[in-house]
């Protein structure tokens, strides 16, 4: 059912209620209502797996102004479960528009919220931290009905949510970019035989994909719970561990799984995002939940000296303490809080990074991680041969 200038209300648990108009889909949604602070990319960031389960408040004050193209999706659909913005653009305004966005939101079924002072809503998390929240655009349900049934909705910790975002058989990525605006593709291939890699899936997103590919990896994806023998079967010369929602210390399989990758192999690892927590967990370290996340394209990450403009969408992350001390060397930190960004196993061609090389939306500063990646199997590669 579209909604033409409906009320529609956000219900924060802390009893916060906010005012505004209905847009996309009609209906009632509970979910953990976080910001992303980017100024571009917000078909990237609706259907980037990582964001299941969430309501994302966009700080840049219109959205929609370039519409909807196929070629942008980082998934099949939308991954979010509400949106919220300041201002939508009813009238898309660029060649690669096939749609506006309201008209795609109500095709998949994601309910908007618009007419939001997004500026005093992210006051509130920033303060109060990342909370659960519910949109509503029915006339018959009441604020404080709404707020008594969004106090039993779960919290995001505990929650394995790769499960729901994961494929659910293996497949072999071919690329499905009919076009490519990305310059970095065209100067990255690889010669000789391409490297075999396992993706493990988390949640991953297509840009993600489409990097590995163009430097010259061969990759085939498998579910989040596949086991070692699975993954061994395919002879991998690499295991890339993918970004994803949801609690990683509650993704007890994948943990469980690479700690044998660890143990009974000298396979590459590289991990992103949840991946790298779950490669974290797997080292022995611990995990917490951020106050209010990191998500957006500008998070300064880096050492001493060396600095990288990157971008993120997580909301837990590794204990630097935690971590086993003269096994994991922590690489990368985030510059705004001092938290892990980014860790490597000594001696051992095993890394991860908490933000996203892949840069879909955002700076390319982290792409050279690929090449270090393809680096790592290289050296194996040597060596086996």
């Amino acid at each position: 059912m579209y909604s033409l200038s409906k009320k529609a209300l956000l219900v924060l648990e802390d009893g916060t209620l906010l005012e505004g108009e209905s847009f996309g889909y009609c209906g009632t949604v509970f979910g953990e209502v976080v910001f992303n602070t980017g100024m571009t990319g917000y078909q990237e960031v609706l259907t980037d797996p990582s964001y299941y389960g969430q309501f994302v408040a966009f700080t840049y004050p219109e959205i929609g102004n370039t519409g909807i193209n196929s070629d942008d999706n980082e998934a099949k659909c939308p991954s979010v479960k509400g949106v919220i913005v300041r201002q939508t653009s009813k009238e898309p305004s660029n060649w690669r528009s096939e749609e506006p966005l309201e008209s795609w939101l109500l095709k998949h079924k994601v309910v908007g919220i618009s007419g939001i002072d997004t500026r005093a809503l992210v006051r509130h998390l920033r303060n109060f931290g990342s909370m659960n929240g519910a949109i509503t655009n029915k006339e018959n349900i009441s604020p404080l009905d709404l707020l008594k049934e969004l106090r039993r909705f779960p919290h995001m910790e505990g929650l394995n949510l790769a499960k729901q975002v994961s494929t659910d058989k293996k497949y072999f990525w071919h690329s499905l970019s009919r076009v490519d605006f990305d310059r970095r593709t065209k100067s990255q291939h690889v010669s000789g035989l391409p490297y075999k890699v396992v993706a493990i899936d988390f949640g991953i997103k297509k840009s993600i994909l489409e990097r590995l590919t163009a430097y010259g990896c061969e990759v085939s994806v498998l579910p989040c719970d596949s086991n070692f023998s699975s993954v061994m079967s395919l002879s991998p010369e690499g295991v890339f561990l993918s970004n994803g929602p949801g609690d990683p210390a509650a993704v007890t399989s994948g943990i469980s799984l690479v700690k044998e990758l660890i143990n009974k192999t000298d396979i590459p690892l590289f991990g992103i995002c949840l991946g790298h927590q779950i490669l974290g967990l797997a080292l022995g370290g611990k995990t917490f939940k951020l106050p209010y996340g990191h998500r957006g394209l500008n998070h300064p990450c880096g050492t001493t000296g060396r600095l990288e403009i990157t971008s993120q969408n997580h909301g837990f992350a590794l204990d630097s303490e935690s971590l086993p001390k003269g096994k994991v060397v922590v690489t990368h930190f985030n510059l705004n809080d001092k938290t892990v960004a980014g860790i490597q196993v000594s001696e051992r061609p095993i890394f991860g990074v908490q933000y996203h090389p892949e840069a879909s939306p955002g700076p390319h500063d982290a792409d050279h991680h690929f090449a270090r990646f393809i680096s790592l199997m290289a050296q194996r590669r040597s060596i086996v041969v």
